[in-house]
């Protein structure tokens, strides 16, 4: 995740920048305490590995993780002669304690993920049923950017993932297009995240002036607690000129919505005439970063913690508006009625 606009707040963005560099560097040494020797084998990987998300993972405290008990209960299945299979199945187990859908363990023939962050949920979402039975399949794209207006002159976009480029022209096309509706839809259902460049680039279309996005803090030390004070970052409006958008709007997510999907939904919950409908998304509110192990797997964690802009973690994911949470009705579904979609209409409509 990273931070810039290159209009109008280059100051402010350069110490972001300085932070997050400065956040990367703590995370690879370790800050100003020893830095461990370890042997490239079993015991000595599932230490190194240990030791590194003891000393860099952010979110011990809020999952309520005892790092010191998962350790005694997963050390004792660490044996000398074990295959580099069997060793990544224990790891990659372990791994799955902290419930962290950004912790990642990734070697040459195969990287873990922990699915149940969105797996015991429904899904939530048909692209098939949007397409077919609410645009007869004569929807617009530009770039990364689905969209239209639906018969009840109610404006729809879908953007499918924050890592696919967001144009700033494309945005103009899908916000001039919907112009005339009377409020607009934005569907991120599924969206699993990526740049917050992007972001941050969708927020500025919805803004009239600095709006605090939200904080962010770094480890400074090895220990669960040793986190700096919050440093907030800032978004801004979009250049003169861009295609702004000050109707009414509507924000669909559900559980898949995660990441930087997730920041965007914290971000775009606290704007006037903004309402978020749906399902909770699912979280993943921690910055990620990558270390590297000495027998060369490598290690994907969260390891600084974001917050919405009234300081609340959203690592468990960001509620609806009150009275806005609805899940896809799988018997109206069958008819051609998307039920999560019709309430963000109404929402508009009444």
């Amino acid at each position: 995740m990273h931070f810039s606009k290159p209009f109008g707040n280059l100051m402010v963005m350069k110490k972001i920048g300085l932070f997050v560099l400065y956040t990367a560097i703590l995370v690879i040494t370790g800050g100003c305490h020893e830095v461990r020797d370890y042997a490239d084998d079993p015991r000595g990987t599932f230490e190194q590995l240990w030791t590194i998300m003891d000393e860099h993972y952010c979110f011990f405290r809020e999952k309520g993780v005892d790092w010191e008990e998962v350790h005694s209960r997963y050390a004792p299945q660490i044996a000398d002669r074990m295959t580099r299979q069997e060793l990544f199945d224990v790891c990659a187990r372990m791994l799955d304690e902290l419930r962290d859908g950004h912790t990642n363990l990734s070697s040459s023939f195969r990287t873990s993920y922990y699915r149940k962050w969105w797996s015991d949920y429904p899904q939530n979402y048909s692209a098939r049923l949007v397409e077919e039975y609410y645009f007869h399949f004569n929807y617009l794209s530009a770039g990364s950017l689905d969209y239209g207006v639906l018969e009840e002159n109610v404006g729809y976009i879908r953007y499918a993932s924050f890592a696919s480029p967001l144009g700033e022209g494309n945005l103009d096309a899908a916000l001039a297009y919907c112009a005339t509706a009377d409020g607009l839809i934005i569907d991120v259902r599924d969206n699993g995240g990526g740049s917050m460049t992007n972001v941050e680039t969708f927020v500025s279309r919805f803004i009239t002036s600095r709006t605090l996005a939200g904080t962010i803090c770094h480890k400074t030390g090895p220990g669960h607690d040793d986190f700096s004070k919050p440093y907030p970052y800032y978004y801004y409006p979009a250049e003169e000129g861009r295609v702004m958008w000050g109707k009414p709007v509507v924000v669909l997510c559900n559980r898949s919505t995660f990441s930087a999907a997730n920041n965007f939904v914290s971000v775009m919950k606290g704007l006037p005439n903004v309402r978020i409908v749906g399902a909770t998304t699912g979280g993943g509110s921690g910055m990620p970063f990558s270390s590297e192990l000495k027998n060369g797997w490598g290690v994907r964690f969260s390891a600084s913690p974001v917050r919405d802009p009234e300081g609340n973690l959203t690592e468990f994911g960001v509620e609806p508006t009150e009275g806005y949470a609805v899940d896809l009705d799988p018997m109206a579904a069958l008819s051609g009625r998307d039920s999560m979609l019709d309430l963000a209409v109404s929402c508009l409509t009444k």
